[in-house]
């Protein structure tokens, strides 16, 4: 950044100044909703310091205490703001209390995604890592014949945002809240971090000089990476091809969803146009 302040900013970094803070904003989901990629396009921004890995101390480390995760945080200067992303403390019962018990002022950002594409990708994901597990059709249904959907498989369950918004708003005021549309995100990728940087109260630096689309993989890459100057698309994990479904366990599906989109859509004053 011009001028002798910036020099010295970067100087200060570069001998490990700068001080680790609690994170003041948090990627709280979903998974599969498109959160790597939000977080690797905000990384672009000088005024952000975000951790690389999930930390998940709100669900799975919170008896490690905050000095813990404190420690985990990236140095930054004054100015500068630091983030972390953990997708599950969005369905995670504690995780409202436990932020709000940290700083009520945190800011939280949730990546949503047509919640039947996203139980697909989710699938996906675990056939990937485990090849043998029973086909997405036997997952989906408690009773193929009734038509009964299994809500308590996570695959399914992570999609009713509006019941795990709920929750949220017992502890955050909704104005606290942004949500991210995971398909704008690909589509427009500049015009959706315009929302999260004056969402963050950063100045709006990423725009659309910074991506490109790559056609093969169906996503928007970075011209530069945070501190490269190559290239940068998210990595091979990203973009799986998806098993082809069932259209009726689909459209199933979508009859399933539909009332608590609605509810969502309500809740949030946004239309995701997901039906």
């Amino acid at each position: 950044g011009g001028g002798a302040a910036g020099t010295a900013g970067t100087l200060a970094l570069l001998l490990g100044e700068g001080s680790k803070r609690l994170p003041q904003a948090i990627i709280i989901g979903v998974k599969k909703g498109g959160t790597r990629a939000l977080l690797e396009f905000l990384r672009v921004h000088p005024d952000v310091r975000a951790v690389g890995a999930e930390p998940h101390f709100f669900d799975r480390n919170y008896e490690r205490g905050f000095a813990w995760y404190r420690d985990l945080m990236p140095r930054t200067l004054e100015g500068q703001i630091t983030m972390e992303k953990t997708p599950s403390y969005f369905v995670t019962k504690e995780a409202p209390a436990r932020i709000s018990s940290m700083s009520r002022a945190t800011k939280l950002i949730v990546v949503v995604r047509d919640p039947v594409t996203r139980a697909i990708s989710d699938y996906t994901q675990t056939l990937s890592k485990k090849p043998d597990i029973p086909t997405f059709e036997s997952l989906t249904f408690k009773n193929r014949t009734t038509g009964l959907i299994d809500t308590s498989w996570s695959a399914i369950q992570i999609g009713i945002y509006a019941k795990h918004l709920e929750n949220w708003l017992l502890h955050f005021p909704l104005g606290q809240i942004l949500f991210v549309s995971g398909e704008r995100l690909i589509r427009d990728p500049a015009g959706e971090l315009g929302r999260v940087q004056d969402f963050l109260g950063l100045k709006r630096i990423i725009t659309d000089k910074h991506f490109y689309f790559n056609k093969t993989k169906g996503f928007p890459c970075l011209k530069k990476a945070e501190g490269s100057s190559k290239p940068h698309c998210l990595g091979k994990t990203k973009g799986r091809t998806h098993p082809d479904i069932d259209q009726e366990v689909v459209q199933r599906l979508r009859d399933f969803y539909r009332p608590f989109n609605m509810k969502f859509y309500q809740m949030t004053g946004q239309d995701f146009g997901w039906d």
